[in-house]
């Protein structure tokens, strides 16, 4: 049993068990990818997958056990390669970063050309995913660095630092009747109209239904979007009211569009870098959250990653927040 076999086990599981997707992605053929295969369970003795003739159908109750260990093991080998990449100062290798559209969007060109300055040996691979799909890939330490946003408690995996707190705001045509007041609208004014917003709102535990539900009102959710450039491009083609982040507006939104700001009951949000449970960062990994958040202390944050120390990390800043040079 080989690495190289584990890694490609795992890869035919992330694939769908796919097995021509999955040696696209090991660099592999389709018959290598097979054949290694059935020399794993070989050497195993037992099935690793259900099969219906050719095709692989389901893991089978070891194939499950199996894949969740060597998930483990291969996430140790490269905490292996890391540590002694950043012992011998390598400054080069390939980030994977995980992130919610506005946050890839918006947040991170700045700090990812500044990192690349300091590092132009490294690769950024980024990947704009929604909610749901950052966690999972997170959990499965599948990518070296999330971003994602939240109400209230940090999300439940790995390792949260907090970058900054942000606020919702409220878009509408110039010609909307919401356009000629200038303050917020209540959520029983916002009930009236239908709404356009980020995809995580269709669910039941979202803190903008959450926040309607406590005023007994309940939201019409027109159309959802992971792209805070189609809501306002919907709210442009006159589908409703956009809800969206703060930094997702740009100067020329102010002279399409009239922004309101958010009710006080929808609560700020805040935006946090997650590096998977267990994963040793890599140096440009940490110089990347010290470019998202400079209010951070360097010494504290890197002792934070390490682990050998409890983070306090206090209340972040609101956006916007002086970037480092």
């Amino acid at each position: 049993m080989t690495l190289t076999q584990l890694r490609q086990l795992v890869a035919i599981v992330d694939a769908g068990l796919n097995i021509t997707l999955a040696a696209g992605r090991v660099h592999a053929t389709q018959s290598g990818l097979s054949k290694q295969l059935k020399q794993l369970e070989t050497e195993l003795g037992t099935l690793l997958f259900v099969r219906r003739g050719r095709s692989l159908e389901a893991l089978t109750a070891d194939g499950v056990e199996i894949v969740e260990r060597a998930r483990r093991l291969l996430a140790e080998a490269e905490n292996i390669r890391t540590h002694a990449a950043n012992q011998r100062g390598d400054a080069s290798g390939v980030l994977s970063i995980v992130s919610t559209h506005t946050q890839a969007r918006f947040i991170l060109p700045p700090a990812v050309a500044a990192l690349r300055r300091t590092f132009p040996n490294v690769q950024l691979r980024l990947e704009p995913a929604g909610d749901v799909e950052v966690m999972q890939r997170l959990r499965d330490c599948t990518a070296d660095l999330g971003l994602i946003s939240s109400v209230g408690a940090a999300p439940a995996v790995g390792l949260a630092v907090p970058l900054f707190r942000w606020s919702r705001k409220i878009l509408v045509p110039l010609d909307h009747p919401l356009a000629a007041s200038g303050g917020a609208p209540s959520l029983a004014e916002l009930a009236r109209y239908p709404l356009v917003s980020y995809e995580s709102s269709r669910r039941a535990r979202s803190s903008l239904r959450q926040a309607f539900a406590s005023e007994a009102l309940r939201p019409e959710i027109a159309v959802t979007a992971r792209d805070a450039d189609l809501i306002k491009t919907y709210v442009r083609a006159g589908l409703g009211i956009g809800v969206l982040a703060q930094m997702a507006l740009l100067p020329d939104d102010h002279t399409e569009f009239r922004i309101l700001p958010a009710p006080a009951a929808l609560p700020d949000c805040t935006t946090w870098a997650i590096i998977p449970a267990e994963r040793v960062a890599r140096q440009y990994t940490v110089e990347l959250i010290q470019l998202l958040a400079p209010w951070l202390d360097r010494h504290d944050l890197r002792r934070a990653i390490d682990g050998v120390a409890t983070p306090h990390w206090g209340t972040p800043p609101a956006w916007p927040i002086e970037r480092a040079p």
